[in-house]
């Protein structure tokens, strides 16, 4: 056998003995655990919109006061409810920010939490199915009761006593079976700084999770709502599955719309954390507080997709939609201007003011909410033409992401003309070229 054949085998031998230490200890890493918690809570979080969307209405009742004040009211139990998750989200990125590794226990303390959490959309639903009946209530009020005592208890044993338990074993070692060298990996006392940075991996795949699977919900409503009765297709329409589809075109234009302003959403949110070095806690608020209007962008996708079937009450619908999609967008503007205000710890040098993609950066997250609020304002003046605004926005702002660059470009270009062509700037102002070049980006 070769000399180097030896080495790689007494390599591989090592290897294997410190993987037979690791399983010895019982203990493992935490990071599959963490993507799966990651993925079930998104899960939760968002599946309690689904009471809100699939509030049965019929055709011939109107969008009156009783149904707004229905949805209204569901809306605003699944905003606490959404928070309720995110907050229990937060607690365990918190625990495991300081907990490096697991064993057996931990493992199936966290499989008892999760199987908590995941029955917080049943009993979301008994209370929106039974308002009257405060067994929902109740249920509601005891898992969440259950998911803080485990989170409690895991952050207890693991963050407080474990170093003191720990201690006091390797003394009870020394003392019965005398004194060993200790371990390299000796448990040290642990500590949590409450206003350290969120994780800002663990932000982001949470974050994917719900928009990956609010645009899932969609495709699901349609292969629900929208596969033609075979009968129908053989009474109604000669046999033609092409002239049966063509009666769900409306549906199917609110989809396109709809996933359309789910994946530019991602993609606006995407960017920003592209360029952000930390997430501090006000803007880990302000992104839960965006992803749980994110989440309610099914809803958004069932009313507009009523208004083939329901015309009459087109315009208070196209209004509640406008209204989660600006929420859902200012929201994410508010991670950005929060993020501007400690610019030096937070964000790229790229994106700080006066970087060359500051300027790019505000207009991606400033369209959402400029072209939702427009379409509000329009609808409200043109009340007659509110379906033809919001189908509008749904087409024009893709359009305007794809031409977004060369629409600042061409700004920036005007503002600068503009810059120049001012008569009474202060002389300060122009002995400083340099400056005034810095105040506007070279290129988006």
């Amino acid at each position: 056998m070769s000399r180097l054949q030896v080495q790689e085998q007494a390599v591989d031998s090592e290897g294997d003995s410190s993987l037979y230490r690791r399983d010895e200890e019982g203990t493992q890493s935490s990071h599959r655990m963490l993507g799966f918690s990651d993925a079930l809570l998104s899960i939760i979080a968002t599946v309690m919109i689904l009471p809100v969307t699939h509030t049965e209405i019929s055709p011939e009742q109107q969008f009156d006061k009783s149904i707004q004040k229905l949805l209204a009211t569901r809306i605003a139990v699944y905003l606490m409810t959404f928070l309720i998750v995110t907050v229990a989200w937060a607690a365990h990125t918190r625990l495991f920010q300081v907990v490096g590794k697991i064993d057996d226990t931990l493992a199936l303390l966290n499989l008892a939490c999760m199987m908590t959490i995941t029955l917080l959309p049943y009993t979301f639903s008994l209370m929106v199915t039974f308002p009257d009946v405060p067994l929902g209530i109740f249920l509601f009020c005891m898992c969440v009761i259950a998911i803080g005592s485990v989170q409690s208890y895991l952050l207890m044993v693991t963050v407080i006593f474990l170093p003191h338990i720990s201690k006091a074993t390797t003394w009870c070692k020394d003392k019965f079976m005398g004194h060993r060298e200790s371990p390299a990996h000796n448990v040290e006392p642990f500590s949590i700084d409450l206003h350290a940075p969120l994780s800002k991996e663990r932000v982001e795949a949470f974050s994917d999770g719900v928009y990956a699977i609010v645009a899932t919900l969609l495709i699901l409503d349609i292969c629900e709502d929208n596969v033609p009765d075979p009968k129908d297709v053989q009474q109604k329409f000669s046999g033609s599955l092409v002239a049966a589809l063509g009666a769900y075109g409306p549906q199917f234009l609110a989809y396109f719309g709809s996933f359309a302003t789910v994946g530019l959403l991602w993609f606006a949110h995407h960017s920003l954390f592209l360029h952000v070095r930390k997430a501090t806690q006000t803007m880990g608020l302000f992104n839960i507080l965006s992803l749980a209007f994110v989440g309610g962008l099914p809803l958004a996708y069932q009313q507009t997709s009523a208004f083939a079937r329901q015309p009459r009450d087109e315009l208070e619908r196209v209004r509640v939609s406008c209204a989660i999609i600006f929420f859902a967008s200012i929201f994410q503007f508010a991670i950005w201007t929060t993020a501007l205000l400690h610019q030096r710890e937070t964000l790229q040098p790229a994106v700080q003011f006066g970087g060359q993609e500051h300027a790019f950066m505000f207009a991606k997250l400033a369209l959402y909410p400029c072209a939702s609020l427009l379409a509000f304002a329009a609808t409200c003046l043109l009340s007659r033409f509110s379906t033809a605004i919001f189908h509008l926005m749904q087409i024009a702002v893709p359009f305007a992401f794809l031409l977004l660059r060369l629409l600042v470009r061409l700004a920036l270009a005007g503002l600068q003309v503009l810059w120049d062509l001012w008569p009474e700037r202060p002389q300060q102002d122009q002995g400083e070229p340099e400056t005034q070049s810095q105040l506007l980006p070279a290129s988006c």
